[in-house]
C-alpha cells in the first residue's frame, strides 16, 4: 500500500531570483510557500524543473529545501526534486535534500543520455536503495527523450518498496490507466500536466504536481478535491474553467509564463536563468488577458 499522504495538490514552486538573476530571492520564495500552505496544498516539490533546478547551485538547492521544510513542517509534505542524468549526483543530491529536511525526493528520468529500459531501472534502483525515504519518479518523455515503460515500473516496484509515487507527464491517459490497472495501490499516480489532471484522475490518478498552483492553489485544489470526492460534475466545470490558464502558462517554456504571472501580481521578478529567457511581451499580454478573464468568471 502506498503512502496515504500521496494525494491532492503538490505544488512545484518556481524559484524567484533577484532582478539580475545572480541570487535566489528567498523572501519572495518564502512568501510563495506561505501562500501555498495557506491554500491547503498537500505537498511542495521544491527544486524541480519548474524551480529551474538545472541552473541552481548545490548550496542554493539545499537552502531552498531547508526553508521549504521549515515552513511546511506539520502543514504539508516536502518532496525535493533531486534528479539528473548522473546517477551518482542524484544520490548525493537526494541525501543532501533529506538531510535538509525533505520528507522524500522526486527523481526525473535521466535525460539526454537516453538509457535503455534496463538503464532506467538500474538508475532508479541505485537511487532508491541509497535512501530510506519515499521516492516519486517523474516520467516526462517529451523533455527527457526516454519513457519509463509500465513493465519497467512494475519491476522497480518489486525491488524498491520506497518508490511510492509517479509524476505522469507522458501526456497519455492510457499510460496512467495501465499503471493503475496493473499496479493498483502499489503506487500513487499524480498528474504532471495541469491540463490533464481531471482526465487522469478519472482513471485513477490521485492528484497533481502542479505549475498553475503557483498562482491559483485554491482553484487547482477545488478540482482535485471535487474529483476525489466523486463530485465529477463540479470537478469538470472547474477544470474546464481553468484550461485556458493551464495552456497560457505553457505558451513559452516553463516557468517563464508562470513567473510573468506572479510578477504581474507583484510577488517576484519575472527573471529566469539562462538558457531560459523571460516571457516575451506577447506572452505576458496573453497571460494577463487569460488571467483577467479567469478571475472575472
Amino acid at each position: 500500500m502506498t503512502d496515504p499522504g500521496l494525494s491532492g495538490v503538490f505544488t512545484a514552486p518556481v524559484t524567484p531570483f533577484t532582478e539580475d538573476g545572480s541570487a535566489v530571492d528567498f523572501a519572495a520564495y518564502e512568501a510563495l510557500v506561505e501562500a501555498q500552505l495557506a491554500a491547503g496544498v498537500s505537498a511542495l516539490v521544491p527544486c524541480g524543473t519548474t524551480g529551474e533546478s538545472p541552473t541552481l547551485t548545490d548550496s542554493e538547492q539545499v537552502e531552498l529545501v531547508q526553508r521549504t521544510a521549515a515552513l511546511a513542517k506539520g502543514r504539508a509534505l516536502v518532496y525535493a526534486g533531486t534528479g539528473s542524468n548522473n546517477t551518482k549526483k542524484t544520490i548525493e543530491a537526494s541525501r543532501a535534500a533529506l538531510e535538509a529536511g525533505a520528507d522524500g525526493v522526486m527523481i526525473v528520468m535521466p535525460y539526454y543520455s537516453k538509457p535503455s529500459q534496463e538503464g532506467l531501472i538500474r538508475h532508479v534502483d541505485l537511487v532508491a536503495k541509497a535512501v530510506s525515504a519515499p521516492v516519486i519518479l517523474y516520467n516526462i518523455p517529451g523533455r527527457c527523450g526516454v519513457d519509463l515503460s509500465v513493465d519497467s515500473l512494475l519491476r522497480v516496484l518489486d525491488a524498491n518498496p520506497n518508490v511510492v509515487g509517479l509524476k505522469d507527464a507522458s501526456g497519455n491517459v492510457l499510460y496512467c490507466q495501465d499503471i493503475v490497472r496493473r499496479a493498483g495501490d502499489r503506487i500513487s499516480v499524480l498528474s504532471g500536466d495541469d491540463v490533464l489532471t481531471l482526465p487522469l484522475m478519472s482513471v485513477g490518478a490521485r492528484g497533481v504536481i502542479s505549475v498553475t498552483a503557483n498562482v491559483y492553489p485554491k482553484q487547482v485544489g477545488d478540482v482535485v478535491r471535487a474529483a476525489a470526492a466523486g463530485r465529477w460534475q463540479d470537478a469538470r466545470r472547474e477544470h474546464l474553467r481553468q484550461v485556458p490558464v493551464h495552456r497560457a502558462f505553457f505558451i513559452e517554456p516553463n516557468p517563464a509564463p508562470v513567473k510573468a504571472a506572479l510578477a504581474a501580481q507583484g510577488r517576484m521578478h519575472a527573471t529566469v536563468r539562462p538558457p531560459l529567457v523571460e516571457a516575451s511581451a506577447q506572452c505576458r499580454a496573453e497571460v494577463a488577458q487569460v488571467m483577467r478573464a479567469f478571475e472575472a468568471s
